[in-house]
């Protein structure tokens, strides 16, 4: 079942080129026009709005990107479940809570990282009431359970913050959060999240063995070694991390961690260990990609970046259904 070394490293130099090419364009597409970055009367300006504005954004694109697709793979691995995403663990509906939270109380406008602090808090709280709720044995259908359970309690209290909110600009900016960006985003943000990321990504990418052998079964992945209770903890941990400090800088941002494994699972002959790395690559792409489109489609006022990337899966998954239905007609 191993994939061949030519059709592997063809994958990935596709891959790699693409993200290249998704970061210049990130890096260059803007309302400063291309020549204006690097030379006229206004090339000192325009070389701060490189430096200091595009090049945060384009770097947390990257990571969250990555984030999302990779953390999206793992789940689909473990679950076995095609639909799974982060969301589905309860992580980035916690993240969000922690960091409307933050927002509620006022806490932002004295310390500029309380948000994506209180996000990254909130993602570790929801983890932990998940795999409390699961239970130490319990197996994939009790943890979507608890996860689900999470999410919604999670939900729910975002949106009481909201009706009791008495501040309706404090209500707003919640809103306009929620749904997802990388506008305004500093290289202190970079800076605060890409540490969890990073941590979340080699717990998430440790999982490789593990989830190929469970394609086997639990039962024959246990008899392989792999103690499952480790590897789901791996799992959780590593997503609260990494998927917690990503929706705790830039909101939640939902589709990629669906959409880029369906896409790429048959390049790697439907192996949820490759998958991973193909994922990660293939998340910061899109994502860099919806952002270059948001400042493309609507250049005075920009779409969020979570309504860009809902507009974008929405028709996959209407293609998805259709051809599901010709292959059981």
């Amino acid at each position: 079942m191993n994939q061949r070394p030519s059709k592997q490293w063809g994958l990935w130099l596709v891959l790699g080129v693409a993200l290249l090419v998704a970061l210049c364009a990130s890096l260059l597409v803007g309302p400063v026009a291309l020549g204006d970055l690097f030379a006229g009367d206004d090339g000192a300006t325009a070389r701060l709005i490189l430096w200091q504005i595009r090049l945060p954004r384009a770097l947390l694109g990257l990571l969250v990107g990555a984030t999302l697709g990779l953390s999206g793979a793992a789940l689909q691995g473990y679950l076995r479940n095609p639909l799974a995403e982060p969301g589905l663990i309860g992580v980035s509906s916690s993240a969000a809570l922690g960091a409307v939270i933050v927002l509620y109380y006022g806490l932002a406008g004295s310390f500029g990282l309380a948000q994506p602090l209180g996000g990254i808090a909130g993602a570790l709280v929801g983890v932990l009431v998940v795999q409390l709720l699961a239970g130490r044995n319990g197996g994939t259908l009790s943890l979507i359970l608890a996860g689900v359970a999470v999410s919604a309690l999670a939900a729910a209290l975002t949106s009481l913050a909201l009706v009791l909110s008495p501040n309706p600009w404090a209500t707003l900016e919640i809103v306009f959060w929620m749904m997802g960006s990388l506008t305004d985003r500093s290289m202190d943000h970079v800076a605060l999240s890409a540490p969890f990321m990073a941590v979340g990504w080699v717990l998430l990418l440790s999982l490789y063995r593990p989830l190929e052998a469970l394609t086997l079964g639990e039962d024959a992945a246990r008899s392989l070694g792999y103690r499952m209770e480790r590897v789901r903890w791996r799992l959780i941990l590593g997503t609260a991390l990494c998927v917690g400090a990503a929706t705790a800088v830039t909101g939640v941002i939902g589709f990629v961690g669906l959409i880029v494994p369906h896409l790429l699972r048959r390049f790697v002959q439907h192996r949820p260990g490759a998958l991973l790395p193909a994922s990660a690559l293939g998340g910061a792409i899109m994502l860099l990609l919806a952002d270059v489109l948001v400042r493309l489609v609507t250049p005075a006022q920009e779409l969020k970046l979570g309504v860009m990337t809902a507009l974008l899966g929405a028709p996959f998954f209407l293609w998805l259904i259709f051809s599901l239905r010709r292959r059981l007609a």
